[in-house]
């Protein structure tokens, strides 16, 4: 038992390795009364969530009340310090992390060195999160396994704080943020799979959304209609596949989304004011 806790438990990772993202240990505590770290400074990223009771953290010179649902943030090479409650001390969890993502990825949770602070998250959530990651190293035959593990645990964790962070934002943001992604979703899916027989009704509804709301949002944030964007996508493709002079036009036809390559030239006159074929004897490499 660490003396200056009631409770201290903590798992460290044998096999770290240089990822984009790592655990290098995970604990939980409950300090007791007045316990203080620092000032003090790390060479990697530390996370403390508060699971109950009440302390003070301080980064470059601010103060931060911190309770139940609070999760501070240390950043390396930023002099730091904490202290738990007289009265009400503190119990947290924690997870020490590096690599080359962690700063962004910890800045899409909510937390950076700017905002070392994320109030309000649901802390028993979170305690789940910081439970598995510290039982992922068991000490097996397999430490390289257990470090994988963590660091998945790691960013389901990050993802439930960066969850609680939009949380707190103005409910209208975060509707048009939605339409926004909804949008967003909908132009990755079809510059994916353009080359499928896709309908707009059935790109609205694999991605649970009404053709309606799908269409006319859609249109208002690229200018485009689904339909429209997604016969771009396949000019430009198909250009592409001409340029090269590798395949047949029936072969490029097909290759992007077009059963019927006389279909497919008619319609690529209408976009691009030739044929195919004058297109790719017009071009020269």
């Amino acid at each position: 038992m660490n003396p200056d806790h009631y409770q201290f438990e903590i798992g460290i990772n044998l096999h770290p390795g240089e990822g984009e993202l790592t655990v290098l240990f995970s604990g939980e505590g409950s300090p007791r009364p007045g316990h203080k770290i620092g000032p003090s400074v790390h060479d990697y990223y530390l996370i403390h969530t508060v699971l109950s009771g009440e302390g003070v953290f301080v980064s470059a010179g601010r103060s931060y009340s911190c309770q139940a649902g609070d999760t501070f943030l240390i950043t390396p090479g930023s002099l730091f310090s904490y202290e738990a409650d007289r009265r009400t001390p503190w119990q947290y969890a924690w997870a020490a992390i590096q690599g080359d993502a962690a700063s962004h990825l910890l800045k899409e949770a909510g937390v950076s060195r700017e905002k070392p602070v994320l109030k309000g998250a649901d802390p028993l959530a979170l305690h789940s999160f910081y439970h598995r990651i510290r039982h992922s190293f068991k000490q097996s035959p397999f430490p390289e396994l257990e470090s994988l593990e963590a660091s998945g645990w790691l960013r389901l964790l990050l993802h439930r704080l960066g969850l609680a962070s939009r949380d707190l934002g103005n409910t209208s943001d975060r509707h048009q943020e939605m339409i926004d992604r909804q949008v967003e979703q909908a132009k990755r899916w079809i510059s994916l799979q353009y080359h499928q027989q896709l309908g707009i009704s059935q790109i609205a509804s694999s991605l649970g959304y009404h053709r309606a709301h799908f269409s006319k949002a859609f249109k208002e944030r690229t200018g485009l209609s689904p339909k429209q964007y997604l016969m771009k996508i396949r000019m430009d493709k198909a250009k592409e596949l001409l340029e090269s002079k590798v395949l047949t036009i029936d072969e490029v036809s097909s290759s992007v989304g077009f059963n019927d390559a006389l279909y497919f030239s008619k319609q690529f006159r209408s976009w691009c004011g030739q044929s195919p074929s004058e297109y790719r004897s017009g071009f020269k490499r």
